[in-house]
């Protein structure tokens, strides 16, 4: 069990004083058998009033409103916790499924729902086409498969750190032949989507103490990775930017359908036009 301390501070500066309309924040992690919160705290400057709720997929978000206008708003979130995965998870798939193809339940189906449904438009069927290379006859491994496709993004295109808002399509990526982790994940789970499989997008940090993973600075930061379900194992976790399967080194805050849906923070103010001066965002992931 590792003891880990997250803070993510997020800093707007503005040249002249400001109105803050309401901020949605997704900052907590999410608790599981392998994750427990000891403690979090969310600090504002200007103070606000916080409210907290469970969005649709499960998701603590906080909603943050201000009374007092300012030429700076600071966002502070610590969070303290245990983390309890394992490196190399053995996952116990059900026998119906651990060959590709396999068919989900008519439950698993309906449960799944938009989960299942590719996000992206992809009239070509580049994707699927893609995907279908990895795929060794009439009867795959399936995990195999899924080690294989989520290797295979990471292998097809580089790992280029993004500072601009937003997500590449996936096949802009592939077109392009790079991307940033968010875009790897993208890519594996719009392509995982196309062979059939249920998938998520996954926002969080990752934990990084010897400095050999890709999309992080120092120690730790904000990463996005994916999760494809798997009759028997259930929520399975890839992360194609570093090839790897499982989440010894990875704390999920937001489990989403479309990366759109895993922004950290999201706001708004009121204020002459150019008043805007800037925003920095600050991650410390450590032991």
């Amino acid at each position: 069990m590792i003891p880990l301390q997250i803070r993510h501070t997020t800093t707007y500066r503005f040249h002249r004083p400001v109105t803050f309309g309401p901020h949605r924040l997704m900052l907590r992690p999410r608790e599981s058998r392998d994750l427990r919160v000891t403690s979090n705290q969310l600090t504002l400057t200007p103070a606000a009033t916080v409210n907290w709720a469970q969005d649709v997929f499960g998701n603590a978000v906080a909603t943050a409103t201000f009374s007092t206008a300012g030429s700076h708003l600071v966002i502070e979130s610590t969070t303290e916790l245990q983390l309890d995965a394992v490196p190399w998870p053995v996952f116990a798939i059900a026998g119906t499924a651990t060959s590709f193809p396999f068919s989900y339940s008519a439950d698993e189906w309906t449960d799944l729902g938009a989960l299942g449904v590719p996000q992206f438009p992809d009239a070509s069927g580049r994707l699927r086409s893609w995907a279908m290379g990895f795929v060794r006859g009439n009867s795959t491994d399936t995990l195999s498969l899924l080690k294989d496709l989520s290797a295979g993004v990471s292998r097809q295109i580089s790992y280029q750190s993004r500072d601009e808002e937003g997500t590449q399509s996936p096949t802009h990526t592939l077109d392009r032949g790079w991307g940033s982790c968010r875009d790897f994940a993208v890519l594996f789970v719009e392509t995982v989507r196309s062979l059939g499989f249920g998938a998520r997008i996954v926002s969080g940090y990752l934990y990084n103490p010897a400095g050999t993973f890709l999309g992080s600075q120092g120690m730790g930061s904000t990463h996005a990775w994916a999760e494809v379900f798997v009759p028997g194992a259930g929520w399975i976790p890839f992360d194609p930017t570093n090839r790897s399967m499982g989440g010894f080194n990875l704390i999920p805050v937001a489990v989403v359908r479309d990366i759109r849906q895993a922004i950290p923070v999201q706001g708004s103010f009121v204020g002459d036009s150019n008043a805007f001066g800037g925003m920095t965002v600050d991650v410390h992931v450590t032991s």
